[in-house]
């Protein structure tokens, strides 16, 4: 069934939404439902690109840019903020709070930057040139679930700070990483790995007491999720076969 380009714009409108949700969420000093809403931020993203090639309709100018407005909002100022802001633990963070201004800052513009590039040239190839926004956000929450919130291994600020900076730098660094589409050699690996990150921050979100069942779900869960992620950043860059002439010109940034 093809209904023109407003399915693919409502989704596009939604994960803008849960993206200032999410910053929201976090000024309110609830990190782990921000980090919720921003992994549906990359449900909804996915399910723009869905919809809008079912549309049958060729891609525009428009619907690129629109998404990377709220690609920006949702995988960029929302982790930043995550970043930032830090209402538990207050007298560990404390000291660290310009370091954090900074590195949270980076990471937005860092994230607004590569979609600048996506929008005007990168949608033309066939990987993504960087990482991808959305991985980036997600490698980012796995790393804070355990050094900061919940802080499986111990609030860190330091570890926390320097992880992100690292993700921020891999969304512009000129290194290429494989869309994970149907065929795709990591696609069964990173479905696996996006399961276990909602099934973390799901369990997470019930305040399972420290050391029980629940709690150790979430924590292995979160393992899970970090493997995963550390494949598609170390391995990921050598599925991606050569650039060719002209790329795809859907997906996400």
């Amino acid at each position: 069934m093809r209904g023109g380009r407003w399915p693919a714009n409502l989704a596009t409108l939604a994960n803008g939404l849960v993206g200032v949700g999410a910053i929201a969420y976090v000024l309110a000093g609830n990190p782990l439902w921000a980090m919720l809403l921003i992994i549906s931020g990359v449900g909804f993203d996915g399910l723009d690109g869905f919809l809008s090639r079912r549309s049958g309709l060729p891609p525009n100018a428009f619907g690129r840019a629109a998404d990377s407005v709220s690609d920006a909002v949702t995988f960029g100022l929302a982790p930043g903020a995550l970043l930032v802001v830090h209402t538990r633990d207050v007298s560990t963070w404390s000291p660290y709070a310009p370091w954090a201004l900074l590195v949270g800052v980076a990471f937005a513009a860092l994230a607004i930057a590569r979609l600048v590039y996506f929008t005007y040239r990168g949608f033309r190839r066939s990987d993504f040139l960087g990482a991808p926004t959305p991985q980036a956000a997600l490698a980012l929450l796995v790393l804070l679930l355990f050094v900061d919130a919940p802080a499986f291994r111990g609030p860190s600020p330091a570890l926390a700070l320097i992880g992100g900076a690292a993700i921020a730098a891999t969304m512009v660094l000129p290194v290429p990483f494989p869309k994970i589409r149907r065929g795709s050699t990591l696609r069964p690996a990173m479905i696996a790995t996006a399961v276990a990150l909602v099934v973390a921050v799901l369990v997470l979100q019930f305040v399972p007491a420290v050391g029980s069942a629940f709690y150790r779900l979430a924590e292995a869960a979160g393992v899970f999720a970090a493997a995963g992620f550390a494949l598609y950043y170390f391995v990921g860059p050598f599925t991606v076969a050569r650039p060719k002439a002209s790329g795809e010109t859907n997906g996400s940034a």
